[in-house]
């Protein structure tokens, strides 16, 4: 049995990682440019980007011509329950009303990256074990929370610079974690920058495979910043995240092989680029990038 892939994007590829900052877009461009380049469905996004009253942005995709897909947030479970819960939730219960009520069926949850002045702190780049009883242990409660609270499937995204951003790391929370509660988002970038293999991931986790962001690496570049310690942040503006199809991993066989899961997924463009050089970089790129991948498979479609 073979499934369609429905290709979306992000408000990342357009550069925009906080709710508000100057050197991002007006989210009213973003949407413009969004259904100029030929998408239909797009993430929400950092919370407070696009309008959070549902009605009002309801109004703006449907005169768009768009549909959301997903809403998306950060963590700290590792800390543990009394340091990173309540906040954790709160920011759910808004993302879960504003998304389940325009149709949207996913949260795509990130852990906390290490960040300055963490990043040279040996002890918060690999778990001990109380930090992965804290993972599992929350990563199922927010799960189980999302979906009996709102109807919404939990799709953790491991994250360069996180505690969880290799393949091992990632195997390992899977093996953990209980599938009723906790799928994936498979990021064939971030899966790449510590030389992960989606391909592999895909045939050895088929049932967690429950969404897609594509995005590609700069292997040369990487290389480097992995020798010299540069930190994600400052990787970004140097381009490690680059426009396919002039990195790696191939998107052919990764959409193949979700293609053959025998049920339909998102997979969402989602390029970083803070801060962007223009506002004009976005989309140019947006549109090549999404010629590009329908190329890849006849079982990517754009609606």
């Amino acid at each position: 049995m073979t499934s369609s892939i429905h290709i979306g994007t992000a408000p990342d590829s357009w550069g925009v990682w906080y709710p508000n900052d100057p050197q991002q877009p007006p989210y009213d461009r973003f949407l413009d440019e969004v259904r100029d380049a030929g998408y239909e469905w797009i993430e929400l996004g950092p919370y407070g980007y696009l309008p959070t009253d549902p009605n009002q942005l309801a109004d703006e995709l449907g005169s768009r011509g768009l549909r959301l897909t997903a809403g998306t947030m950060f963590t700290s479970f590792h800390r543990g329950a009394s340091e990173s819960w309540d906040a954790a939730w709160a920011e759910a219960q808004q993302i879960g009303k504003l998304i389940s009520a325009l149709g949207a069926e996913h949260v795509v949850v990130l852990p906390e990256m290490w960040g300055e002045p963490e990043f040279t702190n040996p002890a918060l780049r690999t778990p001990g074990t109380e930090q992965w009883n804290n993972l599992r242990e929350l990563h199922n409660r927010l799960g189980r929370a999302l979906q009996e609270e709102f109807g919404l499937a939990q799709q953790f995204h491991s994250h360069a610079e996180s505690q969880i951003g290799t393949y091992r790391e990632l195997n390992r929370f899977l093996n953990e974690t209980d599938p009723r509660y906790v799928s994936v988002c498979l990021d064939t970038g971030h899966l790449a920058y510590y030389g992960g293999d989606s391909v592999r991931l895909i045939k050895e986790h088929p049932d967690r495979i429950g969404y897609l962001h594509l995005k590609q690496v700069d292997q040369d570049l990487l290389f480097d910043v992995l020798k010299n310690g540069v930190t994600f942040a400052d990787a970004v503006p140097q381009g490690i995240m680059t426009e396919p199809p002039r990195g790696v991993p191939d998107f052919e066989p990764i959409l193949d092989a979700a293609a053959g899961l025998g049920r339909d997924l998102f997979a969402i463009v989602e390029q970083d680029m803070y801060p962007l050089p223009s506002f004009d970089t976005p989309f140019p790129i947006a549109e090549r990038t999404r010629k590009h991948i329908l190329s890849c498979s006849v079982r990517a479609t754009a609606s």
